[in-house]
């Protein structure tokens, strides 16, 4: 990994009046890495890539984009990002290709490099043969979503930032945008911010979590699996008396949660099961064995169950509003 970093944040805090935005943001993110930046509505995320890209200015703190700060040198920071904001505003009355060469004399292309500046962001973005010509009103909103990301684009910037690209995409659209993400890999460092943590998932490097205007975890989807929520995690489909079988393996030490019930086709319940334990050790044969030894139940299916980019997600944030609780103040009677 390269040691200097494409963006650099620095204790960066931004006010709003009494009310903090985000408060001592530190992270780095490497050349050519795909970053997913997730947060609850609220916790910081626009704010931390409007500052990141000279649109808003910091509190105190600092930021620096290939190096370069971004409150001393914002015009130069400018060249050096492609920022695609969460609305997307785009010109209905503009055809395609007319609004990205506008677009690209803005950002002050040369202009012996427009023409193909432009061919390119359209190439990449699958925009070159199905809507270089199209107004822009008429395009739908998977497609005016790849206009957006042309023209982040546009002139070959080492730092692309998006918010939420993909909001309101159907599934069809998104996975569009998943593939052109996926191109963009390695030629250009990606901060993305999405709702949509499946695609995070697939999409990202690493993933940096912000909560309350902080962060709260950073890293690989592995690496916070492990933070978070260490320890083994089975699913079971299961025929019997699920009172029997919660009974059975909480005596050896497993927590349970029936996921769902419905009538299997005797008299008994069909059950579909989440076995956790806190150990690293595997257990299946364990959970067999316990099993076993109850004559009434009949084991049909047992899958190891890795935990989502969501569950993480949700353990990291709560782990924080809990800290919060925490460390407020006791006020004595």
């Amino acid at each position: 990994m390269d040691p200097n970093p494409s963006i650099h944040v620095a204790d960066l805090t931004r006010n709003f009046g009494p009310l903090t935005a985000i408060n001592k943001v530190n992270f780095m993110v490497y050349p050519g890495e795909v970053i997913g930046f997730l947060g609850p509505n609220g916790a910081g995320k626009s704010t931390t890539m409007r500052i990141l890209s000279g649109i808003l200015s910091a509190t105190s703190g600092a930021a620096w984009i290939g190096g370069v700060c971004v409150a001393q040198n914002p015009h130069e920071v400018k060249r050096k990002i492609g920022y695609m904001p969460e609305n997307n505003p785009l010109p209905d009355d503009m055809r395609v290709m007319e609004y990205l060469r506008f677009r690209a004399r803005l950002k002050l292309v040369p202009g012996r490099k427009l023409r193909a500046s432009v061919q390119e962001a359209m190439e990449i973005c699958d925009l070159a043969r199905t809507a270089r010509r199209k107004i822009i009103g008429t395009l739908s909103k998977g497609f005016r979503q790849r206009v957006g990301i042309a023209d982040a684009l546009l002139g070959n910037p080492e730092v692309i930032i998006m918010d939420e690209p993909t909001i309101g995409l159907d599934p069809h659209q998104i996975q569009g945008i998943r593939k052109l993400i996926d191109n963009l890999r390695g030629k250009h460092t990606v901060i993305l911010s999405s709702h949509i943590l499946p695609e995070i998932e697939r999409s990202c490097d690493r993933v940096i979590i912000i909560n309350r205007g902080r962060i709260v975890a950073a890293g690989t989807s592995e690496a916070l699996r492990q933070e978070f929520l260490p320890g083994n995690r089975f699913n079971l489909s299961i025929e019997g008396d699920e009172s029997q079988v919660a009974a059975c393996l909480l005596k050896e030490g497993f927590e349970t949660s029936i996921l769902e019930t419905s009538q299997g086709s005797s008299s008994r319940k069909t059950l579909t099961i989440r076995v956790e334990s806190n150990t690293r050790q595997v257990f299946s044969s364990k959970l067999i064995d316990a099993l076993s030894r109850l004559p009434t139940i009949t084991l049909h299916s047992l899958a190891p169950k890795e935990p989502s980019l969501e569950e993480i997600f949700l353990a990291a944030t709560k782990r924080s509003w809990e800290e919060t609780i925490d460390n407020k103040p006791k006020i004595s009677a």
